[in-house]
């Protein structure tokens, strides 16, 4: 399938298990599942609002394993923006989001310019927290960019990490709302206007 220019395209990263395939699955199907099955690659599509007209966000959900450093290094050159994905009961997967930023910096060059979300995911497991919010802000702040705690189980904050994620383009605007699109209700006004109705 050609890709088309209008294709936003945002990667998501991290370490097995931490939860990407859930809050991509999360924020495109609405969907949860309890069961860990492990991603090679996946694309997702959804359709957003970019620059007043439509396109499509891409969103590529990587491998948590380091099996495929190639495909990594495709992805991150494609990438217009990134989720690197950590859980906050994982010390260790906060650690491995390391070489791939610095991956991302190598690549991409200039990356004040390039939106990057920090996530720290499963924050319905507090009670198992090795990663204080608090770390997850210093990260983010030392590596310039914004950061987030979401839930895909409980859907906290899954929507909000992709706005702000687009909210972070600076280059384009892009936004999750379908410019363009009426209501029906608008639609059925329309039509109505400027008839006669005789009783």
């Amino acid at each position: 399938m050609p890709e088309q220019s209008n294709d936003y395209r945002v990667v998501v990263f991290g370490a097995g298990g931490v939860g990407k395939s859930s809050l991509v699955l999360r924020f495109v199907k609405g969907t949860f599942r309890e069961s860990y099955i492990p991603t090679i690659e996946d694309t997702y599509r959804q359709v957003i609002s970019c620059d007043k007209s439509i396109c499509t966000l891409q969103i590529t959900d990587t491998t948590g394993s380091h099996q495929f450093p190639a495909m990594q290094r495709l992805s991150i050159s494609k990438g217009h923006a990134f989720i690197l994905v950590y859980s906050i009961t994982s010390r260790q997967s906060l650690e491995e989001l390391k070489p791939i930023y610095e991956q991302i910096c190598q690549i991409k060059g200039d990356i004040e310019s390039i939106p990057i979300m920090l996530v720290g995911n499963k924050n319905d497991e507090n009670q198992n927290r090795e990663v204080d919010s608090s770390e997850g802000e210093a990260m983010a702040k030392k590596w310039k960019c914004a950061f987030m705690e979401t839930s895909a189980k409980l859907n906290h904050n899954v929507k909000e990490l992709f706005q702000e994620l687009l909210n972070l383009e600076k280059r384009r605007t892009v936004s999750l709302q379908i410019d363009g699109k009426k209501s029906k209700q608008q639609k059925r006004k329309e039509k109505l206007k400027g008839k006669c109705v005789v009783m």
